[in-house]
């Protein structure tokens, strides 16, 4: 929403006014690293695991991911948290919908340590 001290959105309007906050304000480029900000909303979700909040992070990217591997493991490591991670690719870049390679065919996700 462009409010990094309070950078929720609330309800589907809030998210459709932020995207088009961003689209107005964000130049996307490399690297893209997803890492930092899986994390930054799991610690929040971290927080809040009485049930009464629910968080989920749409990540909109152009591009191939710079940090794979701490990418995945931030996404493992916040697999129990009350949050959902929606990943859209868009622009010119070949998606093939294996943009991390969780398309969920291959079982549950691991981490580095397995």
């Amino acid at each position: 929403n462009g409010d990094a001290s309070n950078p929720a959105c609330h309800g589907i309007a809030g998210v459709l006014e932020a995207y088009q906050h961003s689209l107005r304000r964000v130049q996307l480029y490399g690297p893209t690293n997803f890492a930092p900000v899986v994390n930054h909303v799991a610690r929040s979700a971290a927080m809040v695991l009485d049930g009464s909040q629910y968080f989920i992070l749409l990540i909109i990217t152009d591009g191939v991911i710079s940090d794979m591997s701490q990418t995945k493991e931030a996404i493992v490591n916040a697999a129990k948290l009350p949050m959902s991670i929606i990943i859209v690719g868009v622009g010119q870049a070949e998606f093939d919908g294996k943009i991390l390679g969780l398309e969920g065919t291959r079982g549950r996700l691991e981490g580095l340590g397995g």
